[in-house]
């Protein structure tokens, strides 16, 4: 019997898997627009709570200012990679001369960043009310109360993360970090809503083996979690190219990527093949509305997405909108993967 206060955080959980999805939307439209650097300054913009809209609501020093400011938050960050032993990397943020090149101000990309911030406030609120309506489990369940907390730890690196990523001037490995820490975030939220939810149920008895399901699933997870890895270094050098091009010349764009681009669509061949296998192995266990099947499904309509949303991207001149649904629809795939993941491993087995 699941008690009421279990429920609300059942709800409350289901919604920060979605709200997390939206910052990662959120995201992918600042990456499109190259609007990164629309705030030059975090967490205030432009030194306010609410950004300015023209640019005579700003001191003439603006510039000066902001760039003295990502230098000497950088120096910080310098020091710290080298008492972890990264060295050459703190040598490479001191020397990166882009960090001391100032931002034009552009309203309309410090308003898109401004609303990709405020999209991670709403994302922190919710994750911090399944923190309190986790206690619910207390007494059975600890450990959905510890994950829990634990995303609110996860959270506040990624929001520190995410000033790094604004005073390094979008530095390409903070960008890959800090999109792999929301992958992180999705994960733990995915793993305490299916516990919560399986908690008071029975395992579902399959009378066939699926030990392979299960292991070929884990398979499926990795690679899409290497293919974004992938598909965001492959992000990183299209920004360059971009940049190089004063962001024209769209439909070449692709094709100065090199290599990293090949190994990425080789990826995506091997991930729309892994994940049918997937299927045809959930189909052969599964009948009826029975959640694995229902998600297995779910699995193929965000792969289709994605797939499209890809093709546009690598053949019709890069269009920012295909730009934001994929990077969605990539971390869609991969938390439904992970669900199906948790959704079968917890069903007994049993040989013929």
């Amino acid at each position: 019997m699941v008690s009421g206060s279990e429920q609300r955080f059942i709800r409350i959980n289901f919604i920060t898997i979605i709200v997390t999805l939206m910052v990662v939307l959120a995201g992918g439209v600042v990456r499109s627009t190259g609007s990164g650097m629309g705030c030059p300054d975090w967490p205030k913009c432009f030194d306010r709570y609410i950004p300015p809209t023209d640019v005579s609501q700003l001191p003439a020093n603006y510039k000066e200012k902001y760039v003295a400011g990502r230098l000497k938050k950088n120096e910080k960050f310098a020091k710290y990679l080298e008492s972890m032993g990264k060295v050459a990397l703190a040598d490479s943020i001191r020397h990166d001369r882009s960090i001391t090149i100032p931002e034009e101000f552009n309203p309309t990309k410090t308003w898109v960043e401004y609303l990709n911030r405020l999209t991670g406030v709403v994302a922190g609120i919710f994750l911090l009310l399944s923190v309190i309506y986790s206690f619910a489990y207390r007494k059975k369940a600890k450990r959905i109360i510890i994950l829990s907390i634990l995303n609110i730890f996860v959270v506040g690196y990624q929001a520190w993360l995410g000033s790094i990523v604004v005073s390094t001037n979008l530095a390409q490995w903070v960008v890959t970090v800090h999109m792999l820490l929301a992958l992180v975030l999705l994960g733990i939220s995915i793993y305490t809503y299916n516990y919560a939810k399986q908690l008071n149920k029975e395992p579902s008895v399959i009378m066939y083996r699926i030990l392979w399901l299960k292991g070929f699933l884990l398979f499926t997870v990795i690679l899409s979690i290497a293919q974004i890895v992938v598909g965001t270094e492959v992000r990183e050098a299209i920004d360059v190219i971009a940049k190089s091009l004063a962001y024209g010349g769209r439909a070449s764009w692709i094709s100065k990527v090199g290599s990293v681009f090949s190994y990425h669509r080789d990826l995506a061949i091997l991930v729309l093949i892994s994940n049918g296998v997937v299927y045809k192995m959930v189909i052969d266990r599964f009948s009826g509305k029975e959640a694995p099947l229902l998600t297995a499904r779910y699995i193929l309509g965000a792969l289709l997405i994605q797939l499209l949303s890809g093709f546009a991207l690598a053949y019709i001149a890069f269009p920012p909108a295909a730009q934001a649904v994929h990077i969605l629809f990539s971390t869609l795939l991969f938390s439904l993967q992970f669900y199906l993941y948790l959704l079968v491993y917890r069903t007994s087995t049993y040989r013929q």
